[in-house]
């Protein structure tokens, strides 16, 4: 069984949506510092997807930062360093605009994408707590 949780969505990119689960598993506090990362024979088998598409994955997380691999001991969850607010803000400069841009193309009010930023937000806050009083149970909603 797979430490983190993702559910395929057609039509979207099998790779992008893996990286996203792991990012999110990581940020939410669902994986943790230290903790193995399955291998990728293990990710290709569990999630039924070609191995090639699973070492890209890992690859890329590793290249995040996010993943660091230990030669005899596996892939793990890498320690995040810290970073200036301006580095962090630079990370997220994309997904702001490509969100504004959707939420223009749907004619939402920039309230009601706050708000649902703001439930998204909470939701992983809450994903973080029960994850930090119930370790090793599954954190997700």
């Amino acid at each position: 069984m797979l430490p983190f949780t993702v559910q395929f969505r057609t039509g979207l990119s099998i790779y992008r949506q893996l990286v996203y689960a792991v990012q999110k598993a990581i940020i939410s506090g669902q994986l943790l510092p230290g903790d193995r990362f399955p291998s990728v024979r293990k990710l290709s088998q569990e999630l039924r997807i070609n191995p090639n598409t699973a070492q890209k994955v890992v690859t890329r997380l590793v290249d995040q930062g996010l993943l660091e691999v230990k030669p005899g001991v596996g892939t793990m969850v890498a320690r995040l360093p810290e970073a200036s607010p301006r580095e962090r803000s630079a990370l997220l400069e994309q997904e702001a605009e490509a969100l504004v841009v959707e939420a223009r193309r749907l004619s939402l009010t920039l309230d009601q994408v706050l708000e649902a930023v703001q439930d998204h937000w909470n939701g992983l806050s809450e994903v973080s707590v029960n994850v930090r009083e119930n370790p090793g149970k599954e954190g997700s909603k």
